[in-house]
Order: structure tokens, then sequence, then C-alpha cells
């Protein structure tokens, strides 16, 4: 008998398999026992009939509870009823452990509740989808970055400074000095981008920002690419494309779990490069047009301004040349208009806000050491930053993607926190 996951018995159809699973949930009309079965890589029905097996089978059927575990010993049958296609024709049940008084039953349960009990709610149907959409998300990432000729390089999680110069950082102590868990790993990024030319990097990243959004996590994870020897022009076209890239691989590969989150799969399949730009001086305009009369050029735009200008597009639209007083410190001016710079936010679509962030950098030594003044930013841990300028400096742009908020847009999932595994929110650490 041939040992396998739900995920694999589309390869033993008509033979039987052993399954080790835990039971989601059961009905029974009184001589056929129906078992929802989940084994994590997939649900499955193992149907048992009372004629069809010894007693003992049936009865250790009828004692499972609730997210028990078990191996079942069945026939694979196709069945085009069931969302994965087949089904099981159960023959007999090995019980491992029987659960009792399992916390998240089938009926309505509050958010905190569920927050509370995250270890046991990641089990459900519906979060398991988002995460395995968050996962494809990621293994594209690898894919598209890896197949463009990046280099992966992990900046560290510890540093001495702050990517953007401001004050929401998570403060520790580093033996005898001052150390802080990092915002971004960009400047990082550009320092690998001198030595490998394309890099990119994949880790997690902490705001100390008193936030309660549905956007905004305390610890989230960043997709952070840089590049050498690339303008702005150019970077843009690579972050439509890796964004194409991974919403078409989540339709090609998430096609189950996409219908188990009643996900409008049309919106997504109009995600296809090049996306719309616009620039911010008509990002302005097109808010004060909509009634946004408080909004005045200078000003940073917040989430319902983001919204209203996405509502404008069916596709990500790109928002560029923000005003420099509103941007980070190392971002390049417009040579054509130094009022601004030269950098991009992409905003989603349906609401979903700012996905990427992205920059020319500069690259002239004295323009950043009179940025550098500018911004205060005396402290000698910037030093090395600088000397990125002092020896072959070149051309070079980058950007971030925040991993959850673009989950969140893929999956259709109204709050960030379902699209990690383990949220950290500003009231919470547990579990």
């Amino acid at each position: 008998m041939q040992k396998t996951t739900i995920a694999e018995v589309k390869h033993y159809v008509e033979q039987d398999v052993k399954i080790g699973a835990w039971l989601a949930n059961k009905r029974s009309s009184g001589k056929i026992q129906f078992l929802q079965l989940r084994d994590g890589t997939g649900f499955i029905q193992g149907v048992v009939v009372k004629s069809e097996v010894s007693e003992e089978a049936w009865e250790r059927a009828s004692s499972l509870t609730q997210e028990s575990s078990l191996y079942i010993i069945g026939t694979v049958r196709e069945d085009h009823r069931s969302p994965s296609g087949y089904e099981l024709t159960v023959k007999d049940v090995e019980v491992i452990q029987l659960a009792h008084d399992y916390p998240i039953t089938p009926k309505e349960h509050g958010i905190e509740f569920l927050m509370d009990h995250r270890h046991l709610w990641l089990r459900s149907s519906r979060q398991h989808a988002i995460l395995k959409i968050r996962n494809e998300v990621i293994r594209a990432t690898y894919e598209f970055f890896n197949n463009n000729g990046f280099t992966k390089v992990d900046p560290p999680i510890l540093t001495g400074s702050s990517a953007e110069g401001t004050t929401d950082l998570f403060h520790t102590k580093y033996f005898d000095r001052d150390a802080y868990l990092s915002q971004s790993g960009q400047l990082y990024m550009e320092a690998a981008a001198m030595a490998f030319g394309k890099v990119f990097s994949f880790g997690p990243t902490f705001r100390a920002e008193k936030s309660k959004t549905r956007r905004h996590l305390i610890e989230f994870w960043m997709i952070e690419p840089e590049m050498a020897f690339t303008d702005h022009e150019e970077s843009l076209v690579i972050q439509e494309n890796y964004v194409s890239y991974i919403v078409q691989s989540v339709l090609k590969n998430c096609q189950m779990e996409l219908k188990a989150l009643d996900r409008d799969v049309s919106k997504l399949e109009a995600i296809q490069a090049p996306f719309p730009r616009i620039s911010y001086d008509d990002a302005i305009q097109l808010l004060k047009d909509k009634g946004f009369d408080d909004i005045d050029w200078g000003d940073d735009f917040g989430a319902p301004h983001e919204t209203a200008i996405a509502e404008s597009f069916d596709k990500p639209v790109f928002i560029t040349n923000y005003p420099t007083s509103i941007k980070a410190f190392y971002m390049k001016p417009d040579p054509n208009r130094e009022e601004v710079v030269l950098c991009a936010d992409l905003i989603a679509p349906e609401g979903y806000g700012e996905i990427i962030g992205g920059s020319q950098r500069i690259d002239d030594l004295s323009l950043l050491e009179e940025r550098y003044k500018e911004h205060n930013l005396t402290d000698p841990a910037y030093e090395w930053y600088l000397e990125l300028r002092r020896y072959g400096s070149v051309p070079h742009s980058g950007f971030g993607l925040g991993l959850e908020r673009t989950v969140a847009w893929i999956s259709g999932t109204e709050h960030v926190r379902e699209t990690i595994p383990f949220p950290r929110l500003l009231n919470r650490l547990y579990p």
C-alpha cells in the first residue's frame, strides 16, 4: 500500500493509499460517515460506508472528534464535485490521538478569540489558502529574480542606524552600544549591488509605528532588489514585470486556494505589464477633482487618497516624482526639476494601498553629503554609506515590496494580519 499525501492522490486513482491526516469536520447520515480530512497539503473527503468496513473500523471512525489525528486507508476515486477532484472510499481508520474540546468550532468566533488561538486558526481552510498563496508569492519571487540574473544577499537585522532617518525604530543594547532592529535592508543592498550588480534580499523588517490600520504590521517581510547601472525608468519596468509575474504564478498554481477564498480572478487576470503611471502633480489634481479639498502640493498621501487614485485604474498604478521634502534623503532629485525626486510608489487596485516604494539613489558624493547635513545624519554609523560614492559610484536604483500587503491584495484578504503566520500588532505579541 502506498503512503502518500492529499496533494498527490491524483497519481493513485483506483488504488489503495494511506494518508496521515487530521479531521477537520465530520457528518453522518446513519450508515455513512463523511470525514473532512486535511494533511497540510490539501483537503479531501473520506467516505466510510458501514456495510463496507469492519465493525472496528466503523467504531474508530465514529469516535473521531474535530482535529483528531489519524491514518486513513482507502481507495482514491475521481469526484468532479469535490474541490480537489478526488475522494477516498475508506477501508480502515487508525486513530493516532483523539482531540477533545477543540476551541475553534464551525460556529462564528470573534477576531480577538481567533488571534489568541492563531496557532490553531492556521489549520482552517481559509487561513490555509491565504498562507499557501503567500508561499507561492515567495516561490515565484525567488524564481523571477534568479531567472533575471539577481544574486540573493542577506542584510543584517541588527543595525547601528536607520535606513530612512526616522525614529520609528526598536532600540536594543548591543553590548555597550545602541542598536536597532532593521526597518529596511536597502542601504546594505546598495553596497551589495556595487559588488554583484543586481541583488535582492528577502527578510523581516520592523517598524515601531503605533498604527492599528488594516495595512500595518509591526513585523513584516520585505523583498528589496537593488541594481547597479540602472536608472529609475529601467527600475519601473523590472517592478511591473515582477508584480505581473507573481500574480500570474498565483493564478496558475493556486487555483483551489483562490476558489476557497472566493477571489474574483478576473481582476487578477488583468494584471499584466505595463502598468499605468501618474505623476504626483497629476495625482494631486485627480484627488482635488474627486473632492479631496484638504490635500495640497507637498502633502503625503494617506490610505483614502491612495484608494481614490487606484479607483481610476484596473491595474496597479505608479505614482511618480514625489516632492523631495517628503521622501527619504537618499533619493536622487529629478535633474530637470530639483523639487521632486526620481521615485515611484506602486498602488495596488481594490483599496490595498502601496505595495512598492522605489527610487533612483543619489550617486553623487557631494550631493549625498549635503543631504546628510540637511537630515542631521552625523552618526558615524552612516560613514560606510558615503564610501559607496567615493569608490566607483554608479547610477543605481532599487525598490522594496511589502509581502503581506501584496498577499492581502492578491488573495482578496481585508486585513494583513491574516497574511502572516503569527502577526505582530500594536497590542499583540501572543502567540
